[in-house]
């Protein structure tokens, strides 16, 4: 089963294209996705209606649950090991066969803070990553070292969302950069927003080809989705539905051979 991780500039779509292929995956395969971004986003992208996207919690703020799994927080002892195989039940939530389980922002990178937050955050995606039969979607900030190595062995991917811009580039370089750091060794860049033949030129001249996974178009229906708050996957045009499903197949057969 493949766990894929997704990051990116904010503004790129990252979040969008993460609901985008938790829907595709979702026609022939057992999907759950993960919210570990700080906007919290990726449940109106799939398209949770606003009433139930209120009365979700992140697992970063359940202070109770925190407690009794973790123990003391604020520089307290508490446990580095807990028990979290049943929390992916008690915090998920099932749209449309997609399973959405939001967690939060995790505060802190790699050996900084040991929060009791961050231990039960850290122990929770390393669960999902490592034990889950299934795929598994994880939308995160830009930064990677809060997965830490044991949990980043686990993803068989990360994806990287570019729009055609020079910011967005830089990033994306400085996300490889890090993810080679951290010993991760399948990479592969997502060109989002694009326009034009030139648009796709600038992406491809920045990145080998055999890192780009593929380029989405530009979309008037996905802009609008978003102004509406809704998801935009059942408005796509048949060309951009086609261009994901090309780029699922071609990420299905690249991690098929790991």
């Amino acid at each position: 089963m493949m766990k894929i991780a997704v990051s990116g500039k904010g503004g790129v779509g990252k979040t969008t294209v993460t609901a985008l292929l938790a829907h595709i995956l979702a026609e022939n395969h057992q999907v759950s996705v993960v919210d570990a971004d700080p906007t919290l986003n990726l449940a109106m992208a799939l398209g949770v209606p606003g009433s139930q996207v209120a009365q979700l919690t992140p697992l970063a703020e359940m202070k109770e649950l925190i407690q009794e799994r973790v123990g003391a927080s604020g520089g307290g002892f508490f446990k580095l090991n807990p028990k979290v195989d049943d929390l992916a039940d008690r915090i998920s939530f099932t749209y449309k066969g997609i399973r959405l389980l939001t967690v939060g922002t995790i505060t802190s990178g790699g050996a900084g803070c040991a929060c009791s937050e961050n231990v039960l955050l850290r122990a929770f995606l390393s669960h999902l990553l490592l034990e889950e039969q299934e795929v598994v979607l994880v939308d995160m900030e830009a930064g990677l070292e809060h997965l830490g190595r044991r949990t980043i062995q686990a993803v068989d991917a990360l994806l990287v969302v570019v729009e055609p811009g020079q910011r967005s580039i830089g990033v994306a370089k400085r996300i490889k950069h890090l993810s080679a750091d951290i010993g991760l060794k399948r990479v592969l860049v997502v060109g989002n927003k694009i326009k034009s033949a030139d648009d796709a030129q600038i992406i491809k001249r920045h990145f080998p080809a055999e890192e780009i996974l593929g380029l989405i178009s530009y979309s008037p229906e996905i802009l609008a989705a978003d102004l509406e708050g809704v998801s935009p996957y059942p408005g796509i045009s048949p060309a951009v539905k086609q261009e994901l499903l090309q780029l699922k197949n071609k990420l299905i057969r690249l991690l098929s051979q790991k």
